[in-house]
């Protein structure tokens, strides 16, 4: 039985980790290496980075950074924000990320999804897609947004899943944005959606604020991987706590 993934997420800004709600009202939150061994301490399974205003702001790709960490560091780390090309993603493959994660880019440009996926193959391409309940007419609709959440698309969330799976992503990472930094729970029911829309695996973003939140997404939501950060950043809970609550409600992890 494959065993579910627990990753902190460390959302960057300008060589800074932050969080915020709802994409939002950012605080600091440390230093991005020490975050990094800190977590690799825990027993983390691996680690999502994203440049959070590289896109929003046109700024280039934190490969100095990735560098940085993987000096100090030897676990898995996703890296999105800012990756436009084919060469971006190519810089911080070199500079050490296992998996680059794109988003508004792939959202303007589709087949960057399958260059990505036949240079470093299907393990290493990433959807990050950022969605939100929109609601018009007395309806609610799933939409895909864009650089850093403040540009709606009009694209249907369960839509570009699967077109992103059919172009070579091989993961996806679903970021909700009304869940986002409120600490209230994932959004079950989109999540649950997006899981059994596609057959790769979908991780889990926005809302942890406990244990049994993770529970829930990993069971019910029936996510792959359950990303967090508020609660780890600011101590509430460990790695280890979170994944020792999960192995005692029988959910298969790796404990170190």
């Amino acid at each position: 039985m494959l065993t579910k993934r627990i990753i902190p997420c460390l959302d960057v800004d300008r060589g800074r980790v932050v969080k915020g709600v709802k994409f939002f009202d950012h605080v600091d939150a440390g230093d991005p290496v020490e975050q990094a061994r800190r977590y690799q301490d825990q027993g983390a399974d691996e680690l999502v980075f994203y440049d959070i205003t590289a896109s929003h702001e046109g700024r280039q790709i934190m490969a100095d950074l990735v560098r940085r960490v993987m000096d100090n560091i030897f676990m898995p780390i996703t890296v999105g924000g800012g990756i436009r090309t084919i060469d971006d993603a190519t810089t911080l493959i070199q500079a050490g990320a296992e998996k680059v994660s794109v988003n508004s880019a792939a959202v303007k440009n589709p087949q960057l999804i399958a260059q990505i996926a036949e240079k470093f193959g299907r393990c290493a391409t990433v959807l990050g897609l950022d969605a939100n309940r929109v609601k018009a007419n007395g309806r609610e609709r799933w939409e895909v947004f864009v650089n850093g959440g403040r540009v709606p698309t009009g694209i249907d969330v369960l839509e570009w899943s699967r077109r992103a799976e059919a172009l070579g992503a091989g993961e996806i990472v679903l970021n909700v944005m009304n869940a986002d930094g409120t600490t209230e729970g994932y959004d079950l029911e989109m999540t649950a959606a997006v899981s059994d829309a596609v057959k790769i695996p979908v991780v889990a973003s926005g809302g942890a604020g406990s244990p049994q939140h993770m529970l829930d997404v990993l069971t019910t939501g029936h996510a792959d991987a359950a990303l967090a950060a508020s609660i780890f950043h600011f101590g509430r809970y460990t790695v280890g706590q979170v994944k020792q609550f999960l192995a005692e409600h029988g959910v298969p992890v790796r404990i170190t």
